[in-house]
C-alpha cells in the first residue's frame, strides 16, 4: 500500500527522526492530512478549536501552527508535533518509532502524557519501539516484545522490560530466531 492508503486505513507512523517540510505550515499540513484521511475537510470552526486545545495540552505555543513543518523545531517540538498529529488524525494503529529519542525529561513527560491521553480517549493500538525503559515509566505497556533480526525473540508483560533494563540484551547475541 502507498503511504496515503495506509493512512486512510488507519495506520499512523511517528518516525525517530521526523523530516522537515519547508513551505508547508503545521496548520495546513494537519488540515490537509485530516481531509485526506476522512475524505472531507473538517469544519473550520470546530477544527481550529480542536487544534488549539490539543496544542495546549501538549504545551505547544500556538505560533507553531504557522511555522513550517518541523523546520527549526527542537527534538521535543518535533515529537510533540507528532503526538499532535496522532491526536488529531485519530488512527486505528500508531507505530511510535523511538519517540523518546532526543527528549529531555520535561519533553518526555509531556509527550508521554499525550500518548496516554490518546490511548484513553480512543481505541488506538500503540506499538512503541524503544531501546530504553525510561519512557516506560510514563507509558505502561500491556505487552513487551524483543525483536532480534526482524523476529520476535521473546514476549512478556512489563516485567520483561524491567529485566532487559537490568540484564541487557546479551543473552540474545547470536540468537537464531
Amino acid at each position: 500500500m502507498g503511504v496515503d492508503e495506509r493512512a486512510q486505513a488507519g495506520l499512523f507512523l511517528a518516525m525517530q527522526y521526523p523530516v522537515e517540510v519547508p513551505g508547508v505550515t503545521v496548520s495546513n499540513f494537519l488540515r490537509t492530512a485530516k481531509t485526506a484521511i476522512d475524505g472531507e475537510a473538517p469544519k473550520l470552526r470546530t477544527w481550529i478549536k480542536e487544534v488549539k486545545e490539543a496544542m495546549g495540552q501538549l504545551r505547544m505555543d500556538p505560533v507553531f501552527a504557522e511555522r513550517n513543518v518541523n523546520e527549526g523545531f527542537s527534538g521535543g517540538e518535533k515529537k510533540r508535533h507528532e503526538i499532535l498529529q496522532m491526536e488529531l488524525l485519530k488512527p486505528k494503529m500508531a507505530i511510535l518509532d523511538e519517540t523518546d529519542s532526543g527528549l529531555d525529561v520535561d519533553a518526555l513527560k509531556v509527550v508521554s502524557e499525550g500518548v496516554n491521553r490518546v490511548k484513553e480517549n480512543s481505541e488506538v493500538g500503540v506499538m512503541l519501539i524503544t531501546h530504553y525503559t525510561r519512557i516506560l515509566r510514563y507509558i505502561k505497556p500491556d505487552q513487551v516484545h524483543v525483536f532480534i533480526n526482524g523476529r520476535v525473540a521473546e514476549s512478556g508483560g512489563p516485567e520483561l522490560a524491567d529485566r532487559l533494563e537490568n540484564e541487557g540484551y546479551d543473552r540474545y547475541q547470536g540468537a537464531q530466531v
